[in-house]
């Protein structure tokens, strides 16, 4: 894996994580999208909410299958991997879901936030352990599911990989098949996590060159765009409540963006802009999993404002998000380093290592200039 690949694998989860901002900006029945209120407005909403970054999980369950596997499926310690998924993942998952958890139950008992989220305080068992721990549905930080998933994907990783091994296109095709029909199979709560997991694996364990499409990356970037903005169209029309044709369609269409953010990061990465962001280090990890909290927070504060005015709302409260949340991962960063490990999985890098991956994804991108 050249420094140019691993670059772009950053780039893509700080954008696609940001962009998964836009996904969860909450909304009720009287500000609904689909409501055509806003007209041009609600359709950019639809375009970025239920197209183009519905992408975000598929596209990053991918690079977590890829990068796995280092070698082979022999090079895989079993043991050894889950207990440090369970440090970087489950521990997180529990850490912010639970401290969330919390913070909810207390607004609620002083009657804050009634309406949003499902009333704590007469929820059942089970549905208090789903809340807390996405047992069979999605926690109460709801983002949060896809560690729960993606954990799932790492216990299985050693049999999907056998079956990678032994019938690649086959054992895909029915993980597409799977990720397609909008049917629930219980082991996930996403059924494209499974195909896109996979599709990593498959792309490690087969050596693919993910850089043989940079050449057409002008052209797939683009059309991929295009298309995205062509199901926000329908949908728009047709929702909140899409036919199972459009269902089937826009599962497809997340599953075509792997290939479509990738060729827009090999754009993306020769710009400085570019650069800096994929040296962002844990501050992707930071946001995915506070953003939604903070959202919750922005909402609540504007429901009590009384305002109607909800695209004031919606631009308010990405703005806001995408300022604080880089803002408190630095200063939760440097003021609490052990805490700020635990929370991002140890995923922060030292600044020197940083350094000197940009310095190699440099070398790599005047190599790559000279050879042309």
């Amino acid at each position: 894996m050249t420094a140019n690949v691993s670059s772009r694998i950053n780039l893509m989860r700080i954008v696609l994580i940001s962009g998964i901002i836009f996904v969860h900006i909450p909304f009720d029945t009287h500000t609904s999208p689909f409501n055509g209120t806003y007209g041009l407005f609600d359709w950019l909403r639809v375009f970025l909410r239920d197209s183009l970054f519905r992408v975000g999980v598929p596209c990053l369950s991918a690079i977590s299958g890829y990068l796995l596997f280092r070698q082979d499926t022999a090079s895989l310690d079993y043991g050894k991997t889950i207990r440090r998924k369970t440090k970087t993942i489950i521990l997180p998952f529990l850490l912010w879901n639970s401290a969330f958890f919390l913070f909810v139950l207390l607004l609620q008992y002083y009657g804050i936030g009634d309406g949003y989220l499902p009333d704590l305080s007469e929820a059942t068992p089970h549905t208090l352990s789903t809340l807390l721990f996405a047992i069979d549905g999605t926690p109460v930080n709801l983002p949060l599911y896809f560690l729960r998933d993606l954990f799932v994907c790492i216990l299985l990783s050693p049999l999907l990989a056998v079956l990678i091994r032994r019938a690649p296109f086959l054992t895909l095709a029915f993980l597409l098949l799977l990720a397609a029909w909008p049917i629930s199979i219980g082991l996930v709560l996403r059924n494209s996590i499974l195909f896109s997991f996979s599709f990593g694996i498959y792309l490690r364990l087969y050596r693919i060159d993910v850089t043989i499409m940079d050449r057409y990356a002008a052209l797939i970037g683009p059309a991929f765009i295009l298309l995205a903005a062509l199901l926000a169209t329908a949908a728009y029309i047709t929702g909140p409540g899409l036919p199972l044709w459009l269902e089937v369609c826009r599962n497809l269409m997340v599953i075509v963006g792997i290939p479509g953010f990738w060729a827009l990061s090999a754009i993306f990465i020769r710009s400085r802009f570019g650069q800096r962001l994929a040296g962002t280090g844990g501050l992707s990890f930071w946001i995915f999993c506070a953003h939604y909290p903070l959202l919750f927070c922005l909402w609540v504060l504007w429901n009590r404002g009384g305002s109607d005015l909800y695209p004031v709302f919606y631009l308010l409260a990405a703005a806001l998000a995408l300022l604080l949340l880089p803002l408190t991962n630095g200063m939760a960063r440097y003021a609490m380093p052990s805490l700020y490990n635990l929370l991002t999985g140890s995923r922060t890098r030292p600044l020197a290592e940083v350094q000197a991956a940009q310095n190699r994804a440099a070398e790599d991108r005047h190599a790559r200039s000279e050879q042309r």
